[in-house]
């Protein structure tokens, strides 16, 4: 692979207004309620009085090696050498949702069609001043995508980890 591209999510910077969910929705014309290529969810830490709540920014991290590609039984799942962005093609999906199941993650979801959605990058589409639709609205500037050497300089500045786990996620928090 030549270079892999993924997501840096300033957690700390996240303040749960849902733009990047919108404006992925929009870019892509999913309707409201269907499936969604990126969402943002609430963790809850602590014990009462000391209850802590982080926002996270999830799509699909585009992993090294991606569980759902491995179990998907028609073949629609692959991984682009150049860029390492996992695509589903929805010509070949037959919606039995076993990457669902199979995702550590919990990412993919189902359009209206019963195919599985998630976050292709983009591809081909990159044109809000050269950002992802997600990455342009996001307005304190907590989420960032590129290839994985230049968001690991980024995330350096910030003593930023690098998602770690079986399918070799492309994703810094």
């Amino acid at each position: 692979m030549k270079e892999q591209y993924g997501f840096y999510l300033e957690m700390d910077r996240c303040i749960d207004c849902w733009s990047c969910q919108v404006a992925c929705k929009q870019w892509h014309g999913i309707k409201a309620g269907t499936s969604t290529r990126r969402r943002v969810i609430d963790i809850w830490g602590g014990k009462f009085p000391d209850v802590t709540r982080t926002f996270v920014s999830l799509a699909c991290m585009h992993c090294g090696k991606p569980a759902c590609m491995a179990v998907c039984p028609a073949g629609a799942i692959s991984k682009r050498v150049d860029d390492g962005i996992v695509v589903v093609d929805k010509d070949k999906c037959i919606g039995c949702h076993y990457c669902f199941f199979a995702c550590p993650f919990g990412i993919p979801t189902y359009g209206e069609d019963g195919t599985m959605d998630k976050c292709d990058f983009c591809i081909g589409d990159i044109k809000q001043n050269g950002e992802l639709p997600c990455v342009a609205t996001c307005p304190t500037n907590a989420l960032h995508a590129g290839t994985m050497e230049e968001l690991s300089k980024l995330a350096a500045e910030k003593a930023a980890k690098i998602l770690i786990g079986a399918t070799q996620p492309s994703m810094i928090f």
